[in-house]
């Protein structure tokens, strides 16, 4: 059973609130399968996907005995993977063709790359014969890559078309895409040639040659090209969308804005859980998993921190004798760290975007490197005669003027030199220069400190 579609921005923002969320929990307890088609079939199916990841699994299982023939294509594609393997396990068969049936080649394809085998081949086996070899054919892509990520319906013309011929074409044709932008025209060997936009080419008078109203926008995407490359081409040329070439340069599908920006949007947050060192999860993992997912950098972090208790073991009797110094050896670290955070943050999405490359990368390295430098010269002042005025003891602040100086450069070198050395060694830097920038400036702030105080204060 398909939604209907919301019908204003209002209704749109407001349409699943807690509220909602509880009528349809109270109707599941009462089985009342009029009130729930009532509260769920004018959501939009992305909503629908939302309310099922927030309710226990007892309850959508009760969601999904009562309301048999519900859930459709366009909520399985918005399901979040960790649940959408128990919705089609669930799903009779029937309902599950019908949903598969009513989605793009690539929307099909999506959803299944995320399947267990069983469920994968449960929605083939759901689809007609020529829609399983389209799909098939895009699975035979590697893994994130283009041809994954392309739907197989195209509208195209040949080049020497007009735009009457073209607009005839179009009318006459019952397979197109349910949404498209472009005409992608194409000569005799099916290589594509430009492309001419919707508005174009209702605007021009029939005997005018699609040839003289292409858009200059127009470029090829190869199949095999990954798709963090096709996200960045679409938001580097404002692309609407891209026809994709094979090996031969031939034309086997299209990819649209909302597919490249998909694939943008879960970039950047896969980028934003790693530099956390979570990796990729979701509120819908169950505890085993979220465990063995966080546990390796746990583990990493506490050798980082056994790495620099070692390094204030080694001053321990100048710490005894001096017990302001257990006080204030926090603070140059924590700000060491904070300070390589921000510039690791700023290096890992200068990458993700292609704006660090080896043209400018000593530059900005320069930059984060005078920035620390600054910052740790105002930071130390500061800190300077706080210590003085703490502790009474002018040597104890220039010892933490000199370690916070020390610390906030090496933060802003690290937090740019360690992103850009792991990228190198094609280890992704997002995971891992976390654990390598907290190391060297909780080592270099403790043993800056600690080691100046030995050498001035005793």
């Amino acid at each position: 059973m398909s939604q209907t579609q919301p019908t204003s921005p209002l209704e749109i923002e407001t349409v699943l609130d807690g509220q909602r969320v509880n009528d349809v929990l109270a109707a599941l307890e009462a089985q009342d399968t009029t009130t729930l088609q009532d509260l769920l079939d004018p959501l939009h199916p992305a909503d629908i996907a939302d309310m099922m990841e927030q309710i226990s699994d007892a309850q959508r299982a009760d969601l999904m005995a009562l309301w048999k023939g519900g859930i459709d294509g366009e909520v399985l594609s918005e399901l979040d993977e960790g649940i959408r393997d128990d919705i089609i396990d669930a799903m009779e068969p029937q309902d599950l063709a019908e949903a598969v049936r009513e989605l793009e080649s690539d929307d099909v394809v999506d959803l299944i790359e995320d399947l267990e085998a069983p469920q994968a081949e449960a929605v083939l086996d759901a689809l007609d014969d020529a829609d399983r070899a389209v799909v098939e054919q895009s699975l035979s892509f590697p893994e994130d890559s283009a041809g994954r990520l392309m739907q197989r319906e195209v509208a195209m013309a040949p080049d020497h078309w007009t735009v009457g011929q073209a607009i005839d074409h179009l009318r006459s044709r019952d397979d197109l895409p349910e949404q498209f932008y472009h005409m992608i025209l194409v000569d005799p060997r099916l290589k594509p040639t430009g492309y001419v936009t919707l508005g174009r080419l209702l605007s021009s008078k029939r005997k005018v040659a699609l040839a003289d109203i292409l858009e200059p926008s127009f470029r090829t995407i190869r199949a095999e090209d990954d798709e963090e490359e096709v996200a960045y081409a679409f938001n580097q040329y404002h692309l609407i969308s891209a026809p994709v070439v094979d090996s031969d340069d031939r034309l086997v599908g299209v990819i649209t804005i909302d597919d490249a920006m998909a694939v943008l949007d879960e970039e950047h947050e896969e980028d934003i859980l790693r530099l956390a060192g979570v990796g990729e999860g979701s509120l819908t993992d169950r505890v085993v998993e979220t465990t063995k997912r966080r546990f390796p950098w746990l583990a990493v972090n506490l050798v980082t921190s056994i790495l620099a208790s070692i390094v204030i073991a080694q001053f321990e009797n100048t710490i005894a004798t001096i017990v302001a110094l257990a006080v204030l050896m926090p603070i140059v670290a924590s700000m060491g760290g904070n300070a390589g955070t921000q510039s690791l943050t700023v290096a890992v999405r200068a990458m993700a975007t292609k704006d660090l490359t080896a043209s400018n990368v000593w530059r900005v390295i320069r930059r984060e490197v005078l920035v620390g430098l600054v910052n740790g010269v105002i930071f130390a002042i500061v800190m300077g005669i706080v210590g003085v005025i703490w502790f009474g003891m002018p040597m104890l602040g220039v010892v933490l003027f000199l370690a916070m100086i020390i610390n906030m450069v090496v933060a802003g070198l690290a937090g740019t030199v360690i992103p850009v050395i792991l990228d190198k060694l094609k280890i992704d830097p997002a995971l891992a220069s976390g654990a390598f920038v907290t190391t060297v400036t909780d080592v270099v702030g403790f043993f800056a400190f600690l080691g100046l105080a030995a050498v001035l204060l005793l």
